[in-house]
């Protein structure tokens, strides 16, 4: 959460730091404008950034469909599909936008604002397929792909062992201890339409990591993640 008196950082920085100037910056503003910050300014229908990330989803698909296409020949379709989901997905793209700092440019309402928005996964990731669907609008497929190539499609390995990390831990938990590892709810906040859940992963008693998501399921993977994280270290497992 930002400190009182924070200040939001200019469209220019944020344009510097991704290297793409754009020629129609309303855009870019659009982009990065939340739902909260529109409906508090009383912006006309479609202001906001919602409908720019429903392009930058579709247009996210097929970069990242052709980059898997081609950088792994061999890879049959389903895992394919299993990869392109883990570089995608809500968390890895959020990850991929705190690497640009883009919670720092957002415009949001006080509210949101307040409660932390600017950290928020689910903020964070749509805004980073709306800059996308903005790039594409103002300049083009070809320089879509170049800021999803530069920004997302990197440290594959990485992203692949966040999205199978249920399915690591549970295997290292069974092949070093002869255990299975457990999940609890430990806590879980904001209004009801978009809810924060915390989960807690379990070795037998002890307690591994903590997970935060928009869902039940999100929240375990992060846990597991971290989980992970900490046993390849105390063993000695590297990947």
């Amino acid at each position: 959460m930002r400190l009182k008196g924070y200040k939001m950082r200019s469209t220019e920085e944020f344009q510097e730091k991704i290297g793409y100037k754009f020629k129609q910056p309303g855009l870019l503003r659009q982009a990065l404008t939340h739902s909260s910050y529109a409906n508090e300014k009383r912006m006309k229908k479609g202001a906001d950034n919602e409908r720019l990330e429903f392009l930058g989803d579709a247009v996210l698909e097929v970069v990242s469909s052709e980059y898997l296409f081609k950088n792994y020949p061999s890879m049959p379709e389903g895992d394919m599909t299993k990869l392109r989901a883990s570089l995608v997905c809500e968390p890895t793209l959020a990850d991929c936008a705190v690497e640009i700092s883009l919670g720092d440019f957002l415009y949001l309402g006080k509210g949101e604002d307040k409660t932390g928005g600017r950290e928020r996964k689910s903020v964070l990731s749509d805004a980073l397929e709306a800059t996308i669907g903005a790039i594409f609008l103002d300049g083009g497929f070809t320089n879509a792909k170049e800021f999803i190539l530069k920004f997302i499609m990197t440290d594959i390995e990485h992203k692949k062992l966040f999205h199978d990390s249920k399915t690591i831990l549970q295997e290292v938990a069974q092949g070093e201890f002869g255990e299975n590892v457990t999940y609890e709810l430990v806590g879980e906040s904001g209004p009801d339409h978009s809810k924060t859940y915390k989960m807690r992963v379990l070795l037998k008693d002890r307690a591994l990591a903590e997970g935060e998501g928009k869902n039940k399921k999100s929240a375990e993977q992060e846990a597991a993640y971290k989980a992970l994280l900490v046993l390849d270290k105390e063993l000695g497992i590297e990947r």
